[in-house]
């Protein structure tokens, strides 16, 4: 479903070239939800835009579905949905507005954009406030649009970027929730997080990132099995254990990189 494949992306910083991701490659099958993790700087936002076609990679190439993202890019943002905390709302339309102007943007028919606004209403509980102004809505209730904007068009993959930075427990408990609906549905799932205590509930495998590097990948069974820890944030702190102590990424309780 997505198959990336060498990625790397250099940035241009005065004099001094950035290498932000360094040859990436990983793959995630229908119905599996893959945890791209790693601090605040790993790489996996640039990743991520990699893959949707945001950001032209310096070389390596990313597929979904069959298309490649260098040659398709179009047909890539068709197949693909994004949730991210940085997608803000048009404060001056209401959640019903909004809604049907991506179905309009994605080329879904007026009746059946209307039936799945009516179908998303009822599942994120936007009902109440579908014809309020955005920006009289709670962060909460924002984030709950941007999940139903997110599948206006019923994208068989979704990307999705510190999906619950700034919300509260029940906010958060949303998009467990609706993660569970995107496995159960079989769409294929990144999640960039450096929550990793959420990870470990939400993901069914991991790809660990760090200056730019998939260091390591596996399940959470395969990462204990060759760590001899047991959670996530264990393992973390045996895997990145940089050459220069001070540069290491370490896990508040909370299981939170502090860089």
């Amino acid at each position: 479903m997505i198959l990336v494949k060498d990625l790397t992306r250099i940035f241009e910083a005065g004099n001094q070239d950035v290498l932000a991701v360094d040859h990436v490659s990983f793959e995630v099958q229908q119905g599996e939800v893959y945890g791209l993790l790693g601090p605040n700087g790993a790489g996996k936002t640039t990743t991520l835009r990699m893959v949707l076609g945001l950001l032209k990679p310096t070389s390596g190439d990313a597929e979904v579905e069959g298309f490649l993202v260098s040659s398709h890019p179009d047909e890539i943002k068709r197949r693909v949905g994004l949730v991210s905390t940085s997608a803000g709302l048009y404060q001056w339309l209401t959640p019903r507005e909004i809604l049907s102007f991506f179905a309009d943007v994605y080329g879904v028919p007026r009746v059946q954009a209307e039936d799945r606004i009516e179908k998303l209403s009822r599942l994120f509980g936007i009902d109440p406030f579908l014809d309020r102004r955005s920006a009289t809505l709670s962060t909460g209730q924002k984030q709950r649009v941007n999940l139903a904007r997110s599948l206006i068009h019923d994208p068989p993959v979704m990307l999705m970027d510190e999906p619950t930075r700034g919300l509260d427990v029940v906010g958060s408990k949303v998009i467990f929730d609706y993660i569970d609906l995107l496995r159960d549905e079989g769409k294929a799932v990144i999640v960039c997080t450096h929550r990793l205590d959420e990870a470990e509930q939400l993901c069914d495998r991991f790809g660990l990132l760090y200056k730019g590097k998939k260091c390591y990948e596996g399940t959470l069974a395969e990462l204990q099995q060759c760590t001899s820890c047991q959670t996530l944030t264990q393992i973390f702190l045996q895997l990145l254990d940089a050459p220069v102590e001070s540069a290491r990424p370490i896990p508040n309780a909370q299981g939170e990189f502090i860089s």
